[in-house]
């Protein structure tokens, strides 16, 4: 009986766990703040714990940005590069035109490094907050930083904030409930600065998809955009332009894609992270098929969120053709390789799938 009363608990304890990190509708990306660390990390031969981003560089490495550091992988073993630098949880990676890398931290700003030192740049520097989950390059080489409070746009000398609105910035005491979305959100709401994805379109406007709305970007102006039912595009959580210069986002609402002209919804299902293969799938982490509790509040058992590949040649087709690869309770950051494997993220680290097995780095 003793046993079975601590199992139970041990369960309800690990259920906790996962709700509390779950990147869904009612969840802040985090609520601690990290700091910069002076001392010596613990060396972790593999990233451990929640991993959020994968990025594939020039050279064909991966780096995987995690809560034990940012892991490069260079086809036979994994070095943390932050080991040392930074105990900071990091959300997003980016190589730029140079082969420089940026780093992401939840609370400690951004890190730059050139292959050898690092430079950390936070608020005091001008960064709009050091809570940053999302790094792009846009096509002038200016690298846009998506905050709780904004972007941040550094042409290299100097950064440029820019918000969607005036709204107070997001405090440490906020949290955003299910119910916030059942409802028509505040235009000053700070959620409309809550920054998940930006990507620069054909005709040079930004789009920027925000915790709340998502906006295009002018350079002068914000409009909102909606669906096709005429309503803005809500806690949209990933945004990629694929190689036919299609723009997919994915979020609360759904998956879509704009082909320059028209919406089309695939599904309405939640996705996190989007990613299109040298083939022209597209890869998702969504609500798996059968996940029956967004419409009727009941749970499925088992992990409730899956990898899912939408077939190239569908695409243009009546018949859309979707697999499930993987179920987990959650799915972050994909990511193909040269060889055409598909990485992915979740709570326990990095998994690698090569079209008939996963991989899992433990």
């Amino acid at each position: 009986m003793k046993n079975t009363t601590n199992a139970f608990c041990f369960l309800l304890f690990l259920m906790a766990v996962i709700f509390l990190q779950l990147p869904a509708r009612g969840q802040q990306k985090n609520d601690a703040q990290d700091s910069v660390y002076t001392g010596d990390l613990p060396l972790t031969p593999i990233p451990k714990g929640i991993v959020r981003t994968i990025k594939r560089d020039s050279n064909g490495n991966m780096w995987i940005a995690s809560w034990s550091g940012v892991f490069k992988y260079d086809g036979k073993t994994f070095t943390n590069v932050t080991s040392g630098v930074s105990s900071a949880r990091f959300f997003s990676v980016l190589e730029d035109r140079k082969g420089n890398f940026w780093f992401a931290s939840v609370g400690s700003g951004i890190y730059y490094y050139n292959g050898k030192s690092f430079q950390n740049f936070t608020t005091k520097d001008g960064l709009a907050s050091d809570r940053v989950t999302h790094i792009y390059e846009d096509k002038s080489g200016d690298v846009w930083f998506g905050t709780e409070n904004g972007v941040s746009i550094y042409d290299g000398k100097a950064f440029q904030n820019i918000k969607m609105n005036k709204a107070t910035p997001l405090a440490q005491s906020d949290s955003v409930h299910s119910s916030a979305y059942q409802h028509t959100l505040q235009k000053d709401s700070w959620m409309h600065n809550d920054v998940n994805g930006i990507i620069e379109d054909e005709r040079g406007r930004y789009w920027i998809a925000t915790r709340g709305y998502t906006t295009i970007y002018n350079g002068k102006t914000f409009i909102t955009l909606t669906n096709i039912d005429g309503k803005p595009l809500n806690n949209m959580r990933s945004i990629i332009k694929d190689k036919n210069g299609n723009i997919w986002l994915g979020g609360a609402d759904g998956l879509w894609r704009y082909n320059g002209k028209t919406f089309t919804c695939l599904t309405r299902r939640f996705v996190g992270y989007i990613d299109e293969d040298k083939n022209g799938n597209i890869w998702t982490s969504s609500e798996r098929a059968d996940n029956t509790s967004t419409a009727t509040g009941n749970s499925v058992k088992g992990p409730a969120w899956a990898l899912t590949r939408y077939d190239a040649k569908s695409l243009t087709d009546q018949i859309l053709m979707t697999t499930e690869i993987v179920y987990k309770p959650m799915i972050f950051g994909i990511q193909e390789d040269d060889e055409g494997n598909i990485w992915f993220g979740d709570f326990d680290g990095v998994h690698r799938y090569d079209g008939t097995a996963i991989k899992d780095f433990k």
